[in-house]
């Protein structure tokens, strides 16, 4: 669903009304439609992903990291807690809102930010907040990441589940993008709970296995005359040895008409897995991974 505002300016457009009214609505959605409350199935837009190389730089990044997911899934009747006992290979981001500050860049005014409250956390190539962002080969070919208040590309968000790569100190390493990703996790203000969560990781003799933004049959499903859509593997890679949160099974479909009231066709084939990769989801082919329940 769409809501009026600007996410580099919260203050202004995310108000109380909006939360609730907003939660109210997608509760009895939930309800009526049977959709889990949780962050691999209410996302936002700034999680969908691109469907094809070219497009992922462009992708929407609202409601950016002012938005107050937690406080958004206490309206829902669904808070974001432990589901494992400490210790466990997955984990939820949780920071605190209030008390998370990020040093972003790019809102309404020139320069920093104000120091405002908020659901991300960034996310570093080493457990230092001297070291380089965590890099998106999809939004910067350089590798890259930025401050700034539109990039995704090195933020983990409140609710979102990852696989623990690391610990060390007062810091959490999670797999992200195909890559070790630090964050910020002392002791006595813990950012990751500890989950029970299915993940999936590249089948035995996979050196790393293509990653896609949609969930497209094969090429060889289509009749011939449906035309064959754009390849969806996007530019990332799963290497092996990491493993990410699943969020669902999908099959893979593909709906074609050349207008709204001409012949209608699907075409289905293969089954996907969504998976949180990076601050997006993606999909990666059920044939390419194993599952396992880690807690």
């Amino acid at each position: 669903m769409e809501h009026e505002g600007f996410l580099a300016d919260p203050d202004a457009w995310f108000t109380e009304a909006m939360y609730r009214s907003s939660a109210r609505l997608v509760r009895y959605l939930a309800h009526r439609y049977r959709i889990p409350m949780d962050r691999q199935h209410i996302i936002g837009h700034d999680n969908v992903p691109g469907l094809t190389p070219d497009a992922v730089a462009g992708m929407h990044t609202d409601p950016g990291p002012y938005w107050d997911w937690a406080h958004y899934f206490r309206l829902l009747g669904a808070p974001f807690h432990a589901t494992a006992e400490s210790g466990a290979d997955a984990v939820t981001i949780d920071p605190s809102y209030p008390r998370n500050e990020p040093a972003l860049t790019g809102c309404v005014t020139p320069g920093p930010c104000a120091q405002h409250g908020s659901s991300a956390v960034m996310l570093y190539t080493a457990p230092s907040v001297s070291a380089p962002l965590v890099g998106d080969v999809g939004l910067h070919p350089s590798g890259k990441s930025t401050t700034d208040v539109n990039d995704t590309g090195a933020r983990a968000s409140a609710g979102q589940q990852y696989v623990v790569a690391g610990h060390k100190g007062g810091w959490t390493a999670i797999w992200y993008l195909g890559q070790e990703a630090w964050f910020r996790d002392p002791h006595r203000r813990r950012v990751a709970l500890p989950a029970r969560a299915v993940v999936a990781t590249p089948r035995r003799g996979l050196a790393s296995i293509p990653v896609y933004g949609g969930a497209f049959p094969k090429a060889s499903a289509f009749p011939a005359d449906v035309p064959v859509p754009a390849d969806t593997t996007l530019q990332y890679r799963l290497p092996a040895g990491e493993s990410y949160v699943v969020g669902d099974e999908v099959a893979g479909d593909y709906y074609y008409a050349k207008a709204y009231d001409s012949v209608r066709t699907w075409i289905r084939g293969g089954k996907y897995y969504e998976i949180q990769f990076g601050h997006r989801v993606e999909f990666v082919r059920a044939s390419d991974v194993t599952l396992d329940l880690v807690r």
